[in-house]
């Protein structure tokens, strides 16, 4: 497992290079040389980078390559872990500026928290996390002009990667993923607008769950499928009926397939931004912090995103050491910094608050978030 490629996409936002081969079809991809200890790189924290197979970046391009125009809606239907949402609110960010919104969903609890850590570490305010099935949106009307849907599937494309995921393998399995990936759509359908598009995506490389699926979508729900045309064949991209695949062993990561089908069917009309709410966000935008008696304690959150204000509190710059204790929530101590809040910056990125107490420092990290490697 050690000889797989290891990829990661770096934060236009929070740019820290890193050296590595370029992934052909994301600038800020890069392959690296070796597989480093992410969880003891500070960078890795403040959310510098994400780390994501290159070929799944392949559905960040797709969506690269749709008209992106201000207020856009997008949704991120499976979310979790986060590489495809942190991809898209970059993506959005850089030709838009603040004026899109951006839903990443994952219904499962626990793949729903860790959404929220890495959609925190990242730091755009412009995403919201929510935790719902997809018919759920179904009560927005046509509310999104983009959704994103990267459905469980078989998982062919992560055999090499895993094993033990080919040893579970069956044709009973692609039929159920792919019944299951034909009601996903079917249920969030009604919340993409007349005009919008849909981006399916799978890591699996069968007919069933891929190519079938996405006419199933165009024939039964309404829709158009966008001929796909080729693209970076020499890097091992291939075409099929309907989409892109990219196989592990040809291509430079993992397996990934990508499609996409306009919606021709009517919509209903678009609830307004407010009715999110319905849906009882995991994340909405970013506090600032609270005020606990007569004090304001500032959130770790804040100090992670993209609109963090530098110049409002004191900075104390730390070396590599000091950052892991501080990830590791150990006690640490600040003799040189102001008493009060300060905010924690490795290699000038933020890391989130302590209170210098003079002989040490409370540290405000959340605790789900501490590193639970030794340090040492």
């Amino acid at each position: 497992m050690d000889t797989l490629p290891v990829s990661i996409r770096l934060n236009p936002f929070k740019f820290r290079d890193r050296e590595g081969s370029s992934v052909p079809w994301n600038p800020m991809g890069r392959i690296l040389a070796e597989r480093p200890v992410f969880t003891l790189d500070p960078l890795f924290h403040a959310g510098a980078y994400y780390v994501q197979d290159s070929s799944a970046m392949f559905v960040g391009h797709v969506f690269r390559g749709l008209e992106l125009f201000e207020g856009i809606r997008v949704l991120d239907l499976c979310a979790a872990p986060g590489g495809k949402t942190t991809d898209i609110s970059a993506s959005l960010r850089q030709v838009l500026g603040d004026r899109f919104l951006l839903v990443g969903n994952e219904v499962m609890r626990q793949r729903a928290s860790v959404l929220c850590d890495n959609v925190a570490r990242w730091g755009d305010p412009n995403v919201v996390v929510t935790g719902v099935d997809p018919a759920a949106f179904a009560g927005l009307g046509g509310f999104f002009d983009i959704i994103v849907a990267d459905v469980p599937c078989s998982g062919e494309g992560m055999f090499r990667k895993d094993p033990k995921a080919g040893e579970q393998w069956s044709q009973e399995t692609v039929a159920l993923c792919a019944a299951r990936q034909k009601r996903i759509l079917a249920d969030v359908w009604p919340a993409l607008k007349k005009g919008g598009f849909l981006l399916y995506s799978t890591c699996t490389y069968n007919e069933q769950e891929n190519d079938l699926n996405l006419r199933w979508a165009a024939a039964n729900l309404g829709g158009d499928i966008v001929e796909p045309k080729p693209e970076f064949e020499e890097a091992g991209v291939r075409l099929t009926d309907c989409g892109h695949l990219l196989k592990a062993g040809e291509s430079l990561g993992e397996g990934q397939w990508a499609g996409l089908v306009r919606k021709t069917s009517s919509s209903a009309a678009s609830a307004p931004e407010s009715a999110l709410d319905r849906l009882h966000p995991l994340r909405k935008g970013i506090r600032k912090g609270q005020m606990k008696g007569t004090e304001f304690v500032p959130d770790s959150d804040w100090a992670l995103s993209l609109d963090f204000e530098s110049d409002a509190w004191p900075a104390a710059d730390v070396d590599r050491q000091t950052a892991l204790k501080y990830l590791h929530r150990d006690t640490i101590a600040l003799p040189d910094a102001p008493k009060g809040y300060n905010v924690i910056r490795y290699d000038g990125l933020p890391l989130g608050f302590v209170k210098n107490l003079g002989n040490r420092c409370n540290n405000l990290l959340p605790a789900r978030r501490r590193i639970l490697m030794d340090i040492k």
